[in-house]
């Protein structure tokens, strides 16, 4: 089974657990979501499933599906609004496409604080995932090599803290684009 798969059964992007941390950290930074919205959170990261990566070619375009069931369920008249806050939710595809990234993306970033640093270590571990975060985060010079799980998860805790809520919403992405795919 590919770590996407794997990532979206039982790892960090499973499809029951993520979107509720994902909803506490949009409730923290918008308020309350909307019924369209709360759509857009629990499909934003599905597209990982079948990927054999997470940061990797394959899995940097995972927010693709979700964009496209957000848009064939949410978007009348071919709008695009929930299609582009589910594909900009990536900072990868929002810089590909010229955009800001949507505000989705802060709330994905900000949702590890709900998240207790054990359960998530678990599944992280469990479906692999921890081995390409860990390596691409000393990869990049941003975490000594001999830094545990936890050391990893602390440091990616404040980091996506940080980013969320120094970044968060005001420049999101709000504006549909049809000529996208």
């Amino acid at each position: 089974m590919k770590v996407g798969t794997k990532s979206v059964i039982f790892g960090v992007h499973n499809f029951i657990w993520h979107p509720i941390t994902v909803t506490l950290a949009w409730t923290k930074l918008y308020g309350l979501p909307n019924w369209k919205e709360l759509v857009c959170i629990f499909v934003h990261d599905l597209g990982y499933w079948g990927k054999p990566n997470i940061d990797g070619i394959e899995g940097e375009m995972h927010p693709v599906m979700g964009s496209e069931i957000a848009h064939v369920l949410l978007d009348p008249c071919n709008i695009f609004k929930y299609r582009d806050m589910c594909l900009y939710h990536s900072r990868t595809c929002a810089k590909k496409y010229g955009v800001s990234p949507s505000q989705l993306c802060w709330c994905d970033k900000l949702c590890i604080k709900y998240d207790p640093w054990w359960f998530y270590l678990f599944r992280a571990i469990l479906s692999g995932e921890i081995i390409e975060y860990r390596r691409d985060a000393i990869k990049s010079g941003l975490l000594p090599s001999d830094a545990t799980y936890r050391e990893w998860f602390s440091w990616a805790r404040e980091r996506g803290v940080r980013v969320a809520l120094t970044q968060n919403g005001a420049t999101a992405y709000e504006v549909g684009n049809p000529n996208l795919f």
